[in-house]
């Protein structure tokens, strides 16, 4: 068996607002071997679990595992578009 650091741990409590149908973005660790160390996921939580938060993003789901999130914060929905002005 071996020995488990804070870091491993779940932090029941942390971060209590992922909730499904709140606006986030999730900072997570990712793959090194990418070149990048973090990524963002900015969208709509569609599903949580113990383990995992699902994000629907602009490019689709994105699952992140609870233990690689870093950062998380609530976020407004998106500004309304602009409609365009008509060119003379």
């Amino acid at each position: 068996m071996s020995p488990e650091t804070n870091a491993d741990l779940p932090r029941p409590g942390w971060a209590p607002f992922l909730q499904e149908g709140r606006r986030v973005v999730l900072r997570h660790a990712i793959d090194p071997a990418s070149g990048y160390t973090r990524s963002d996921a900015l969208g709509t939580i569609l599903e949580t679990d113990a383990e995992t938060v699902t994000v629907m993003t602009r490019r689709g789901e994105v699952r992140v595992l609870r233990g690689l999130v870093t950062a998380a914060k609530e976020v407004p929905p998106p500004p309304a578009r602009r409609a365009r002005s008509p060119h003379p």
